[in-house]
């Protein structure tokens, strides 16, 4: 091609890209989207080239195939009761991990005994304990809902331990000469400084809990959506089980955004608390 076509090739105006690219720095949700059109574009591209889609189902073929999979009663069914053991084990992995890790960090002694017992435990591949979890709860609800509250409520204990451990001594001494009550000093000066450490917990127990709960729903459930997902991966439907990876992607979804406004509320009243 000669050196006068390229010259009168169309380019993109400078001014336009400076836009842009100004947009994309000031609005990170903007950026995100972009970058999920961009991932899709080429999940699609190489579904249909260099993929084989028995295996991997392009974005296209999912698509078809939803109102064929959420067509069905029992997948509606698996899909509200796989969100109501999610909720539910998080609520109480959240509740149990602060109750636990908040004495746990206030005292020294208490943490040096008790820290390598909870990592321990912490290490141990959960999956192998299954079947205890299925002899003692059944294979009900309550199996995936206390597997997932196994999975969920370490990060939160630690993440808690830490935040607590965090907080400057010269406070708590300060507090304890104003005349603060142990109580006092928890709600006024531990627990503003322990926010930020808490919501990192809260966002990896989330994660956790969902983990824990789709794990007992593959192996004992016959319900919720990792049984429907055993299902279609057995009967090799690819474009079925994608579709439910993609209803799973949306509880997570709304789960991280509900973390993320609370926490956005609590980094509110901290300001505001100092």
């Amino acid at each position: 091609m000669s050196e006068t076509a390229l010259a009168g090739a169309p380019r993109p105006a400078p001014g336009a890209m400076a836009a842009a690219r100004a947009l994309l720095r000031r609005s990170p949700a903007a950026a995100r989207l972009v970058v999920v059109v961009v991932v899709v574009a080429l999940w699609e591209l190489a579904g249909h080239t260099v993929l084989d889609p028995n295996f991997l189902s392009p974005p296209s073929a999912i698509l078809q195939a939803m109102p064929r999979v959420l067509g069905e009663a029992g997948v509606r069914n698996a899909l509200w009761a796989s969100l109501y053991e999610l909720v539910i084990a998080f609520v109480i992995a959240v509740v149990a991990g602060v109750a636990i890790g908040l004495p746990i960090g206030l005292s020294g002694f208490t943490m040096r005994a008790t820290l390598p017992l909870i990592l321990l435990l912490y290490a141990i591949p959960q999956v192998t304990i299954l079947p205890l979890f299925v002899l003692y709860f059944g294979i009900g609800a309550g199996s995936k809902i206390a597997f997932g509250v196994s999975h969920g409520i370490f990060p939160i204990i630690l993440n808690v331990i830490a935040g607590v451990q965090g907080v400057e001594a010269a406070h708590l001494t300060a507090a304890r000469s104003m005349g603060a009550t142990r109580l006092q000093m928890i709600h006024r000066v531990v627990l503003p400084h322990m926010t930020p450490s808490l919501f990192t917990g809260l966002r990896l127990a989330m994660s956790g809990t969902l983990l824990g709960v789709l794990l007992a729903e593959l192996y004992v459930s016959t319900g919720g959506i990792g049984y429907y997902a055993r299902v279609f991966a057995d009967s090799f439907d690819p474009p079925a089980t994608f579709t439910l990876v993609v209803m799973l992607a949306l509880m997570a979804v709304v789960l991280n955004e509900t973390v993320r406004l609370a926490e956005r509320r609590a980094s509110f009243w901290r300001a505001h608390r100092h």
